[in-house]
This record gives structure tokens, C-alpha cells and sequence, in this order.
């Protein structure tokens, strides 16, 4: 039974080193595919997106209050290329949406562009109306007019969570590393500890790691 479980220690160890090296390939693979798909959108940040000038700027167009997540980083005319600076991006790109709707989101902006003379109870809070009774006509398609205002927010939507979703695979890739590490330590620690308690066994099942020790003949006594 104990050489089996020498034999067991070490085809463990041998397991979670497999394991550890292909997670660890596995996270570099990841976040190398991440950085170079970003760089291929050729994404370079404006030269407003430093921590300071930002602040300045919403305050400046009175939407400071409405902005729950501050940047803490400069991007300014640098490339974004790597999961990191997606997500600032994304954060600078959602205050400069705000800045365009004046500190509403997409839910608190009617779907219409509301026409003169409705009542507010069918106006929304960040302007326009979801009633298209109470909707501006165009006159050249005769159909109700979509709030402008409201259209920047989706476009700003689907940009911010494409890299806020780099930013993510870029962590998952790291957080693969980490557990390839951990497999790998855990593995190597798997493989001493058999070792070492097989070499310390008379009768181990790993007796080609034992040296050969040569018997000396007894000396008679005259």
C-alpha cells in the first residue's frame, strides 16, 4: 500500500505540473491575444483624458455630480493597447457621454424628441418623451424623431463594454497565471514530499533513486 501511494504522490505531482503549465500558457496566450486585438482598433486617448483636465472639464459643463467613477490614470494620446488602459478609456468615454446628455443615462432620456408644448408629465428627466403621441414628426419621413441625446448613449454603451470586456479577458488571462503558478509550486511540492518519503522507505516502489550500498564482508576473528 505505501508504494502505491508513492506512485500516487507522483503521478499527482506530475498532473499539476501539466496543469500549471498549461494554465500559465494558457494566460499569456489570453492577454497577448487581448493587447493585440486592441491595438489592431488603432485606439489612441484624447488629450483631455488625464485625471485632472477631466474633473476640470465636467465641472465645467456642471456634470460633476452625476459621475460615480473617477479615472485615477492618464491615457492622453496614448495607444490603448492593453486591458489597463481599455478600462480607463471606458471610463473617460463615459463622462465625456454624460458631458453630451448633460449627467443623464440612457434610462433617465425619453426614446422621441419631445415637441413643443408637451406636458411634463410625459417628459423624462434627461429630456424627451417615451410617447410618441407627444413625439416631434419629421417631416420628410413623417415618422416620430429619435432623441439624439439618447443615440450618443447607446453608441458610448456598446464602445465602454467592448473594453470594459478586454479589461476582463486580460484579468482572466492573469488570473489564469496566478493558478498555473500555484499548480505548478503545489506539484513540485507533491513530487519532493513522495520523493523524499520514498528514499526514507527500505521497500520503495522507487528503488532506482536509492543508492547502492556495497556490504562489506565480515572480518574473521582469529
Amino acid at each position: 500500500m505505501r508504494k502505491l501511494f508513492e506512485i500516487g504522490g507522483l503521478v499527482a505531482a506530475a498532473v499539476l505540473i501539466a496543469f500549471g503549465v498549461v494554465a500559465v500558457t494558457m494566460g499569456f496566450s489570453g492577454r497577448d491575444t487581448v493587447n493585440k486585438s486592441l491595438a489592431n482598433e488603432f485606439i489612441v486617448g484624447s488629450g483631455d483624458m488625464t485625471p485632472t483636465a477631466i474633473r476640470a472639464e465636467a465641472q465645467k459643463a456642471g456634470i460633476a455630480s452625476a459621475v460615480k467613477e473617477w479615472p485615477t490614470k492618464s491615457v492622453a494620446n496614448q495607444k490603448i493597447d492593453t486591458g489597463d488602459r481599455a478600462r480607463l478609456m471606458a471610463q473617460y468615454m463615459h463622462i465625456h457621454a454624460l458631458e453630451s446628455t448633460h449627467g443623464f443615462t440612457y434610462a433617465q432620456m425619453g426614446i422621441w424628441t419631445a415637441k413643443p408644448g408637451t406636458p411634463k408629465a410625459e417628459l423624462m428627466p434627461g429630456g424627451g418623451t417615451d410617447n410618441a403621441a407627444f413625439a416631434a414628426i419629421d417631416p420628410t419621413t413623417k415618422q416620430p424623431v429619435s432623441n439624439g441625446a439618447r443615440q450618443v448613449w447607446v453608441t458610448e454603451t456598446a464602445l465602454t463594454t467592448a473594453l470594459n470586456t478586454s479589461y476582463m479577458a486580460s484579468q482572466l488571462g492573469l488570473f489564469g497565471v496566478v493558478v498555473g503558478i500555484a499548480l505548478l509550486l503545489s506539484g513540485f511540492g507533491f513530487g519532493i514530499l513522495a520523493i523524499g518519503g520514498a528514499l526514507r522507505n527500505p521497500q520503495t516502489a522507487l528503488s532506482f533513486l536509492r543508492r547502492s550500498s556495497i556490504k562489506t564482508p565480515a572480518v574473521p576473528v582469529a
